[in-house]
């Protein structure tokens, strides 16, 4: 098992651009804090990737691989295991969210 992912887990795109994750609902928590579904708003900012010289920085995550097992507010939830992918504004493929640290109280598959 994984730790879930809440509002308050440090998640960063691979050019070191902070992932804020916006639930839709707070009425799931996990460690006190808001569970984060694969379905909510995950923006980003101060991404720095200029690809071919112009700027080009990360601004959403697509979570491709959620919790298998688990669901909260009707959405799959996300673990330490999951997998997102860091998008640009014209939705093509930046790389990997990077999950740094999650709260550790409650896990899932």
């Amino acid at each position: 098992m994984a730790d879930f992912l809440s509002s308050l887990s440090t998640l960063l795109c691979p050019h070191g651009g902070m992932v804020v994750a916006t639930p839709a609902s707070g009425r799931v928590r996990f460690g006190g804090d808001p569970a984060v579904v694969a379905t909510d708003t995950f923006d980003i900012s101060g991404c720095p990737f200029p690809p071919g010289g112009t700027p080009h920085p990360c601004v959403t995550v697509n979570w491709i691989r959620p919790a298998a097992r688990s669901t909260a507010r009707g959405g799959q939830t996300l673990t330490m295991d999951s997998t997102g992918l860091c998008l640009a504004d014209d939705k093509s493929v930046q790389g990997q969210v990077l999950i740094e640290a999650t709260q550790v109280r409650a896990g899932g598959l």
